[in-house]
């Protein structure tokens, strides 16, 4: 089984078009999804590695714009 595509907080930054990195993140976090390993960056901290198709999945998973979570079906 191949390992899975694993993205940096940059990468899901960019797919969700998010405006920075710790909004990204913060969002991950709402979503319930977490690293799934750490590794050296560039700049030789450890940088947080997020599996590609988990963050594909949440955010197709997502309520979507003017969604109310709070109102039930009109009865």
């Amino acid at each position: 089984m191949p390992d899975p595509e694993v993205w940096t907080i940059e990468q899901v930054r960019e797919f969700l078009g998010a405006a920075s990195a710790k909004s990204a993140s913060r969002t991950l976090s709402r979503w319930s999804v977490a690293a799934v390993s750490y590794e050296r960056g560039e700049n030789g901290r450890h940088e947080a590695r997020f599996d590609a198709q988990q963050v594909r999945d949440a955010h197709a998973a997502r309520p979507g714009r003017g969604a109310r979570t709070d109102r039930n079906a009109a009865s």
